[in-house]
């Protein structure tokens, strides 16, 4: 099959390009009319590149929306979501005028902004500005990497390009910059971005808040830039092909716009941007551009039927990428099969199989614990890929002898993230969203702060994201409290769909990441909290932590009607809750422990066995855990935590002074009523 690179674009005349782009406008002004809230400016004023790029250039077929080796199309300007919606309704997706007609009204597939999984070739979840440009660069990253391991002479499988269009807001946000810095080191030349130029925000012109040269912020980046006029389709086309063509660059086109072009009286205004035009606007402005005001949501015949011959095209090319991908599998049948596996999610047995098993007794921190189990299973699972910012070493994903993702390695599974936790997390989000991969990422759980928003996302598109974060409590010591987590992991554990794990030792850390890596599309990512500190692997921890929480230790000769009250612990605090309800047993006191590393599994188990673990009838419960108390209280009526900031010191000393020792505990527990 011909590249992609250098497939001449299809034919569009003037006077079909024009139509569609007064079509779009209609369906966009009506839509936002309609529902009395949206954005008509953006999607106004990018009509013409985006009908350039999806008639001319984009690859896709509606009739088969997850075709492995479609184009990758992102909005990362989502508040113009009605511009997306029309493009998926007018080129065949199963996106009925229907649902057009009831954007942003509850349960229809037309969001106030585009949301992964929930309608039909939405690529990304975006909304928060930039989100859309950081996981773009994942799947940029994704489609390279699975060429190299599965392309073949004579065989290229994989071959397609992802197209975003950006907005002013997305390149101020920070974590675009963090992406494109590494889009640009990478040499992601598949990847291409039209920049909606109309310098235009909310608050109005971008004069008052942004005077940077974008463009040469973005040559400094390393990326291919050229400027056309953006409501010149024979520009944009010509600037699309020359973006094509550089193999070793990402680009960026900046389209010079104005923003809700068409509307008589708020084109180039902030006006237009962020609510609907009025009525008298809407009527002006198709008025103006020769459209009937009747009947609302109008689609030309002949458009409808200009579109389903280019729908039958894209069909066609689907096919010839079946036959070809057929001719492969006669091949390369393993090969084959392996692509066809990994792109429906399945992780093979062997990575399981691969799981390494630690003895009790071992002290081993669970940073460490983690690196055994990871270096295993990435060498097992064909298409296992991530890595750190910055501090792969201290997190526990140092791998050593696999290459490094680099633009003259384009199979390295290792990614240098830098540090750029918050691009990290959404070009982790944009390698799951890519189909065909699994994906990990790394830091401190400090700065899970810095990458919170692109964790949101992951749970919010359930993608089953592995979330490595260590040094997860004040026992990494002498940092001192800028690097010691207190509110971080009780507020990872609000996130919906997120599944926070706290291991308590070697043990569990085999069962996170077998939870982990059994998750799949929609079910939504794990988060993993290891020590720095080393901790006693346990002759009572488990590996199956499946149920969220389970009886740890109970005093030998006792049964739950016996129990005097029950210590619950995470992590680090699971041997020390262990060794405090040893010597309660001294006192005359039986008191079970219950490691309880994944709150959320816990709360997904059934009632039987939440009260088995923690019987309704012992009231008396301690929870003892190295961070926020807020929240135990749904699990304990009493609990040992942080609601301080901590301190700069020895490990040990810091336990002693906030009483994470056994006597403290012992001594707490004697106190309760």
């Amino acid at each position: 099959m011909t590249s992609r690179a250098q497939l001449p674009p299809r034919p569009c005349d003037g006077p079909t390009h024009t139509l569609m782009v007064k079509t779009i406008k209609g369906l966009v002004m009506d839509g936002v009319e309609q529902a009395n809230s949206g954005h008509p400016g953006m999607p106004m004023g990018t009509a013409d590149m985006a009908t350039a790029l999806w008639t001319r250039l984009l690859v896709h077929d509606p009739s088969a929306p997850h075709w492995p080796d479609r184009d990758r199309f992102v909005l990362s300007a989502g508040h113009g979501s009605m511009l997306l919606y029309s493009l998926l309704h007018l080129t065949g997706y199963d996106l009925p005028m229907s649902e057009l007609q009831r954007f942003r009204r509850l349960h229809s597939r037309t969001p106030g902004h585009p949301e992964f999984g929930h309608t039909v070739g939405v690529e990304v979840t975006t909304g928060p500005l930039g989100s859309g440009f950081s996981a773009a660069v994942g799947l940029a990253i994704a489609e390279r990497f699975l060429a190299a391991r599965y392309n073949r002479d004579g065989h290229t499988i994989v071959d397609h390009f992802t197209y975003g269009i950006c907005s002013d807001g997305d390149l101020m946000e920070g974590v675009a910059s963090e992406a494109a810095s590494l889009a640009g080191h990478l040499g992601l030349g598949k990847l291409v971005f039209l920049y909606d130029s109309n310098n235009i925000t909310i608050d109005g012109a971008t004069e008052i808040s942004f005077s940077e040269d974008v463009c040469a912020r973005f040559v400094a980046y390393g990326w291919h830039v050229q400027r056309v006029d953006g409501h010149d389709p024979e520009a944009v086309t010509a600037a699309l092909v020359a973006a094509r063509a550089q193999s070793d660059r990402p680009s960026l086109i900046e389209c010079i716009t104005t923003i809700g072009k068409g509307a008589p009286t708020k084109a180039g205004t902030s006006g237009s941007h962020g609510a609907p035009l009025g009525k008298a606007e809407v009527e002006a402005a198709k008025t103006q551009m020769g459209w009937p005001l009747q009947p609302t949501f109008y689609v030309p015949d002949e458009l409808r039927a200009i579109l389903h011959a280019q729908a039958q095209d894209h069909a066609a090319r689907r096919v010839a990428w079946e036959q070809s991908f057929a001719s492969y599998r006669a091949q390369y049948p393993e090969l084959a099969a392996e692509f066809e596996a990994v792109q429906r999610g399945i992780v093979p047995e062997a990575v399981y199989a691969a799981l390494p098993s630690f003895a009790p007794g071992t002290p081993l921190s669970t940073r460490k614990a983690g690196q055994k189990i990871l270096d295993a299973v990435i060498r097992a699972h064909p298409t296992l890929i991530g890595g750190s910012a910055d501090l792969a070493e201290s997190n526990g994903v140092h791998i050593t002898g696999l290459p490094s993702q680099h633009r003259a390695v384009p199979g390295g599974k290792i990614i240098h993230f830098g540090i750029r936790e918050h691009a990290m997390g959404g070009i982790t989000n944009g390698l799951l969203l890519h189909g065909g991969v699994r994906a990990f990422d790394a830091t401190f759980l400090i700065f899970s702060d810095y990458m919170r928003g692109a964790v949101r996302l992951s749970a919010l598109m359930g993608l089953p994201v592995i979330h490595v974060f260590s040094h997860d409590s004040f026992w990494l010591g002498e940092d001192g409290p800028t690097h010691q987590p207190i509110e971080q992991c009780m507020s990872l554990r609000l996130i919906p769909q997120l599944d926070v794990i706290r291991p308590a030792d070697a043990r569990e850390t085999v069962g996170a990441w077998r939870h982990a890596l059994q998750r799949k599309i929609g079910e939504g990512p794990t988060a993993i909290l290891v020590t720095r500190q080393n901790l006693p692997t346990l002759a009572e921890s488990r590996e199956d932590i499946s149920c969220g929480a389970y009886v740890l230790w109970d005093p030998p000769g006792t049964d739950a009607a016996d129990l005097d009250g029950i210590l619950i612990a995470t992590g680090s605090e699971v041997s020390l809750a262990l060794t405090a309800a040893q010597r309660l047993r001294a006192e005359g006191r039986a008191v079970r422990v219950v490691s309880m590393p994944c709150w959320e599994l816990f709360e997904r188990s059934d009632r039987a066995w939440q009260d088995r673990v923690l019987p309704p009838g012992v009231s008396r419960r301690l929870s003892i855990e190295a961070g926020s108390t807020l929240g135990w209280q749904r699990w304990a009526q009493h609990s040992i935590g942080i609601d301080h900031f901590g301190a700069s010191a020895p490990a040990d000393e810091l336990a002693r002074e906030f009483g994470f020792v056994p006597d403290a505990v012992v001594a707490r527990y004697l106190g309760l009523p």
